[in-house]
């Protein structure tokens, strides 16, 4: 709406109303490409003040923006339906710490799901998203891929550093390892899937073309595309979410989906119009989407039974 004076904003409701959903858009833009690039905080902040038009409106845009874990909490973490756990697993150079969970009250081995986080490390959100798997009859665990680096920190801004600082491909050997430390165990029927989450589902997308047959299925959520050579070594059916405003990961996904059918791989794709990167993760009011993010989790445990039960 460059140009558009004043008196024809004031006397065109549907003009304002545009135009603030692109002011909002450009703003969730910003708020990506510093999670993601990243940007310092300082030249974010000042590009959020200068959309926002003052440091009063940014500092309300940011608290919608940023995590807030406490009040994100769907299944609480003493929930007595479950058993939660925390261990360590022997990874590819070291020890990795999980989060897992599983229904208190199962009489029998459980099928698996390993749940990867974010670009924030393992959080209160992500070993909540476990909790509903395990709600959901999962055994769920829930690595902390940063373990290599001492851990996931309190702070997310640290994390997305720390992130950064990973040998990709030990991440990948450690998520990988954990299918071999829930197949080990007596509560779990053998077969293990995995799901993961913006730089998790990137993650998952290249477990499944590392694991093979160990793999029983993988969910990925708007995560980056593996590289197409390598795709035609996927054996686990994928399920693949994808946000419709998410230009920096969907810019992938025409070229994955090509090898894809061109492997013969048996996968399902689902595009959410109208949806940011994401939107699955509750903790981010400003990006999260509700109704596709249920649909999209009904999908995922729909599928995981299919493949895993």
């Amino acid at each position: 709406m460059r140009g558009v004076s004043n008196t024809f904003l004031q006397r065109n409701p549907f003009a304002v109303r545009q135009r603030r959903r692109e002011m909002d858009q450009a703003i969730i833009d910003l708020y990506d490409e510093y999670t993601h690039a990243p940007l310092k905080r300082r030249v974010f902040l000042a590009r959020l003040v200068q959309l926002a038009g003052g440091t009063a409106a940014a500092a309300a845009i940011l608290a919608r923006l940023e995590p807030n874990y406490a009040k994100a909490a769907v299944v609480e973490p003493d929930d007595p339906r479950l058993a939660v756990e925390r261990l360590d697993y022997p990874g590819a150079t070291g020890g990795v710490s999980a989060y897992v969970a599983r229904p208190a009250d199962a009489s029998g081995p459980l099928p698996a799901v390993i749940v990867i986080h974010e670009n924030r490390g393992l959080n209160q959100h992500i070993e909540d998203v476990a909790r509903r798997a395990a709600l959901a009859g999962f055994l769920a665990l829930a690595p902390d891929l940063l373990s290599p680096l001492s851990g996931t920190p309190g702070d997310p801004d640290r994390a997305r550093e720390m992130i950064g600082q990973l040998d990709a491909a030990q991440a990948v050997r450690d998520a990988a390892a954990a299918i071999d430390a829930l197949k080990a165990r007596p509560d779990a029927n053998g077969r293990v899937g995995a799901v993961g989450f913006c730089w998790g589902g990137g993650v998952v997308g290249q477990l499944a073309v590392a694991a093979g047959d160990r793999l029983g299925a993988a969910v990925v959520f708007y995560g980056r595309a593996p590289d197409s050579t390598e795709v035609a070594k996927i054996q686990a059916p994928l399920l693949l979410h994808y946000a419709g405003l998410d230009e920096r990961i969907n810019a992938g996904v025409p070229a994955f989906q090509g090898a894809l059918d061109a492997a013969g791989t048996d996968y399902r794709l689902h595009m959410y119009e109208g949806v940011n990167h994401a939107f699955h993760n509750d903790s981010s009011a400003e990006r999260y989407d509700a109704a596709a993010a249920a649909l999209a989790w009904e999908r995922t445990i729909d599928f995981l039974n299919q493949q895993l039960g």
